[in-house]
């Protein structure tokens, strides 16, 4: 009872410490699962999510989900800061007209929140986004990264674009990847190589950032399709699951070791899985910096985001179960990662 009480003082402690002799900013990664909007666009595959469809996807489950996804996204960190999130990727987007509702709700109205997208050539027409509170960041430039799939890899077809920000946070210039690589359909091993396709194309980037000052400060986040160990995440992009094996111009996946323990964001035939990923660049590494560094990397499972019933029982409480429509979130538990900066 005495080691509990004292770990518990000790994260107490912890906590008042980062926000007396820190400022605190927070970065976040979340997949929205299939947040469509009800109108019919002939340019997208979105049938299945319209008033017409089996789904009965209309305006009421429309604004439910919003409400519902917009009441995760402002519990996100205001344990740590009382602002919560000042970036948050998210995924399974279908344009730029649900980030403009979801950020208008009535749980996010007052943070003022601000958005960036871009329209991707994805075959289900859905996209990546960078929601900001620009309290703590301010967009410099942007652009999508078209992601080039190798033929016969698993069927040659148009995936998601990766989203690229350059801005500051507090000061910090950083440079931010918004992804959602290609998914598992098919098999593992047969969709690898569109995984590794989009692996490589973010990290060409991350290459020349480095070539021009190796301690660039970069944010790779998204629904990675992949495990922290998986081959596109340790070989493609070469992310490292201890600190310590972390050099200049190299990546940090403080996700590795949590993965090991059987912790994930999505279940599927009762097994774990840890796609969704924040992974950082050795400039975050140094903790005697003047700008912000790397504390901690957590993921958002808290038990209302957890299916209580049925057959998917101790999951995310995803937003449909098959056709009916399940009054949940999503299917993933979104991701968060902190960020400390001394107070002079």
């Amino acid at each position: 009872m005495k080691k509990i009480i004292l770990f518990s003082l000790l994260i107490i402690n912890s906590s008042v410490f980062a926000q007396n002799k820190y400022k605190v900013s927070i970065i976040g990664f979340y997949n929205l699962e299939n947040l469509y909007d009800t109108i019919n666009d002939p340019n997208k595959n979105d049938e299945e999510f319209l008033p017409s469809s089996v789904r009965q996807y209309n305006s009421h489950v429309y604004w439910d989900k919003l409400s519902r996804l917009a009441d995760v996204i402002s519990q996100m960190g205001t344990d740590i800061t009382p602002d919560g999130l000042a970036l948050l990727g998210v995924a399974e987007i279908e344009n730029d007209t649900v980030l403009n509702d979801l950020v208008k709700q009535e749980k996010l109205r007052n943070r003022h929140l601000k958005y960036v997208h871009y329209n991707s050539p994805d075959i289900r027409g859905v996209d990546v986004g960078l929601v900001y509170n620009p309290k703590y960041f301010t967009p410099l430039y942007s652009n999508s990264l078209f992601v080039k799939l190798p033929g016969g890899a698993k069927v040659s077809y148009f995936t998601r674009d990766i989203l690229y920000v350059k801005g500051v946070m507090d000061g910090d210039t950083i440079h931010v990847f918004v992804n959602h690589w290609p998914s598992r359909s098919g098999g593992e091993e047969r969709s690898m190589p569109g995984r590794a396709a989009a692996a490589a194309t973010a990290k060409k980037v991350i290459d020349s950032l480095m070539a021009i000052n190796i301690e660039t400060k970069v944010v790779l986040m998204g629904d990675l399709n992949d495990d922290p160990i998986s081959p596109s995440l340790t070989k493609v992009l070469g992310a490292k699951g201890k600190m310590k094996d972390v050099g200049p111009g190299q990546l940090f996946n403080p996700w590795v070791e949590m993965y090991k323990r059987g912790i994930g964001t999505l279940a599927y035939q009762d097994a774990w899985g840890l796609f969704d990923q924040i992974v950082v660049s050795h400039g975050w590494l140094n903790k005697e910096q003047d700008g912000y560094f790397f504390q901690k990397a957590l993921i958002f499972n808290k038990d209302f985001l957890v299916q209580k019933t049925g057959r998917y029982r101790g999951y995310g409480k995803r937003t449909w179960d098959g056709n009916t429509y399940n009054y949940g979130y999503s299917d993933h538990f979104p991701t968060y990662t902190v960020f400390l900066k001394k107070v002079n």
